[in-house]
């Protein structure tokens, strides 16, 4: 063999391995993503919270916003279930009595009912609240459920405020506010705000509660989520020995249409995650539900919950001093 086919084959034996060892990497690789996500799987079904209280709500009067689909929707059914009078608190009444009949049909209880509220205007919550309690002589339990997510333009409402917070954090702040009398004629009584863990990654900007100065979609989320808690927190401490208590949580990665604003690979990716390790909207409502009948929680009055139990939130959560202004910068931009 002559030294340049010597050279050659060695070159080529050289790569070979050198291949061979890389696909071997590849495969380990594989096998043990593979296997880390069948190990979460696991651990997520084991650790999944469910609520086992199955109190009675006979008598008791529940408002539940964006109740028309998805966990809302999961919640109402589970909550009339128990006989309690539901009014879904809705901006689509179309898809609204879809979902009364819906729930009428599946539990046997008439006595839920639908009302028009659209969250980014200020004009339609105080509507609402004065006609709610212009009919109504308690309140219960007030559910703030409703959100908008992953908005790809930055858009305002009517008021001339970012419709992302708008809806998620000052139209249930106004809704809250305007109905703390009757909630508090009513006690016992409880607020439960739906929150998410995305609220690790907002923060309270006063000058950019707006996203004046920037806008991401996903973001703007978070900063309302992170809202929600605070404003939680702070509705605690307003709240203390008048029987009115308050929790915000975290539902978990529910199969939901609440990321129909995705599109393209970024839509896909999604969609499959969820699909393999998220929750049903069932699954999703089990905390809220939780908060609203689980008797003897009123100590943890201003906590976040997931899963059925009080966890830990960020640093920025816990800031009652931005709580605090954040109150009093809500009660400006609502002309509370």
């Amino acid at each position: 063999m002559d030294q340049w086919t010597w050279t050659v084959l060695k070159t080529f034996l050289a790569d070979y391995r050198t291949d061979l060892f890389h696909l071997c990497n590849l495969w380990k690789v594989l096998v043990l993503a593979v296997g880390g996500l069948f190990l979460l799987k696991i651990y997520s079904t084991l650790t999944l919270g469910i609520c086992k209280d199955k109190r009675d709500l006979r008598g008791k009067t529940v408002i539940i916003t964006g109740g028309n689909t998805g966990i809302g929707k999961e919640t109402a059914m589970e909550l009339a279930r128990r006989h309690a009078r539901v009014i879904l608190a809705c901006r689509n009444q179309e898809k609204a009595k879809l979902a009364s009949d819906d729930i009428v049909s599946l539990t046997g209880n008439k006595n839920v009912k639908i009302m028009k509220l659209d969250l980014s205007s200020q004009k339609s919550v105080r509507k609402f609240a004065e006609e709610f309690k212009r009919t109504n002589d308690r309140l219960d339990i007030l559910i703030n459920n409703a959100a908008v997510f992953a908005l790809r333009e930055r858009t305002l409402t009517v008021d001339g405020y970012e419709t992302t917070f708008a809806t998620n954090h000052l139209g249930h702040f106004l809704l809250t506010n305007l109905l703390l009398d009757l909630l508090k004629k009513s006690a016992p009584s409880r607020i439960i705000n739906v929150s998410s863990e995305s609220h690790r990654l907002g923060t309270i900007r006063f000058d950019n509660l707006n996203s004046e100065r920037s806008y991401v979609s996903d973001i703007a989320y978070s900063h309302t989520k992170l809202a929600n808690i605070l404003f939680t927190r702070e509705l605690a401490k307003r709240l203390a020995r008048t029987g009115v208590t308050t929790y915000s949580l975290h539902p978990g990665l529910v199969c939901t249409d609440i990321f129909r604003h995705y599109f393209g690979v970024r839509k896909f990716l999604v969609n499959l995650v969820i699909s393999m390790y998220g929750k049903t909207a069932l699954q999703g409502a089990q905390t809220t539900v939780f908060l609203a009948v689980k008797p003897g929680i009123e100590s943890f009055s201003g906590s976040y919950f997931s899963d059925c139990k009080v966890v830990g939130t960020s640093a920025k959560a816990m800031d009652m001093k931005i709580a605090q202004k954040l109150w009093e910068v809500s009660e400006e931009m609502t002309r509370l």
